[in-house]
């Protein structure tokens, strides 16, 4: 089977993963206790308000009447409506979404570009000092919580020392880069505003910095195992033994072949950092996906919820075709089916 048509296959796939996945959420977000209509009308809201409210919103209709509504308008791009809000869930996420989608590619850029090279340089220097430091220092990166590293690099790097912003995506008084992707770094450098650049960079780089440590320990250690399961190969001996510089074999052939399974831990890993960035985003009161479903699942705000299950579900599926294409170039022998 071609490649073309094993994705093709792939993303006609995902339609009824992305349908079981919203059938899930909505019967969650149906049995959940609480009276979201009540949250949303106030305390002082009537019964008559409250009966209002739910037939605008449809919630007095049948279950099956509901969810098939709730298919029709995200067939047709209506997500929905926040009850607390009354703003589209569609606006929301793509206010939110490009915010964390970039908070999470600084993070696995910082894990990849640290963790790969330690990696390899740990199995190249098997039991000794440079391997015993990588190993304890992966080791303490992935035992402490990220809640507990933002709260102290907030406290040394923003409040100690003060060269980093302790909150927020952009400074308070100043006026964001024109939106072209919705990631402010971005769209300073396609605005060439150097400036705005530095500004985002700024806000960007702790909170980025502390969700990439358990990615860089995983990046970190899969990629020394990879590395010494490669080096032990025949083919390895093979090469040394008719003099092809070690400089050459590391770099031509076992770290190709190693790449195999660090590109494997890296799509994971991603995918868990956009789902999982949720405490970073909420302690650096970063305005992305983590914190808008926290503010959202406290105000049993449903709709939002389903939204937020529903993106999510589309990236973690195309992520893992990327990754399956990405083998397919890095070992020609593998055969999609």
């Amino acid at each position: 089977m071609s490649i073309r048509l094993y994705v093709l296959r792939r993303l006609v796939l995902i339609i009824p993963l992305l349908i079981g996945l919203t059938l899930l959420t909505f019967i969650i977000s149906r049995v959940l206790p609480g009276d979201p209509v009540g949250l949303a009308a106030g305390p002082q809201a009537t019964a008559e308000i409250k009966e209002a409210l739910r037939r605008e919103f449809g919630l007095d209709q049948p279950l099956p009447a509901q969810y098939l509504n709730y298919l029709t308008g995200v067939v047709r791009g209506d997500w929905g409506e926040s009850l607390y809000s009354r703003r589209s869930v569609i606006a929301d996420i793509s206010t939110y979404f490009p915010a964390t989608l970039e908070l999470t590619i600084t993070a696995i850029a910082i894990a990849a570009a640290l963790g790969v090279p330690a990696g390899v340089i740990s199995a190249l220097y098997r039991n000794k000092l440079p391997d015993q430091i990588t190993r304890v220092l992966a080791l303490f990166f992935v035992s402490f919580p990220a809640f507990w590293l933002a709260m102290i690099f907030q406290l040394i790097f923003g409040l100690e020392l003060g060269w980093f912003p302790v909150g927020r995506r952009f400074a308070a008084i100043e006026t964001p880069p024109a939106a072209i992707t919705g990631m402010y770094v971005l769209d300073s450098l396609l605005h060439l505003d150097f400036e705005s650049m530095r500004m985002a960079l700024s806000h960007l780089f702790v909170p980025a910095l502390v969700l990439s440590f358990g990615s860089l320990a995983s990046i970190t250690r899969i990629t020394r195992a990879s590395m010494l399961e490669a080096l032990d190969k025949d083919y390895v001996r093979m090469e040394r033994a008719i003099g092809i510089p070690n400089r050459v074999i590391v770099t031509k052939y076992v770290l190709r072949n190693a790449m195999i399974a660090t590109i494997t831990i890296i799509s994971l890993e991603f995918g868990w950092l956009l789902a999982g960035a949720v405490l970073v985003e909420t302690i650096f009161d970063f305005p992305g996906m983590g914190l808008y479903a926290v503010e959202s699942s406290l105000r049993l705000d449903f709709q939002p919820i389903m939204g937020i299950t529903l993106i999510y579900g589309v990236v973690f599926s195309l992520i893992n075709i990327l990754t399956d294409v990405v083998y397919g170039i890095l070992d020609p022998r593998i055969r999609y089916g």
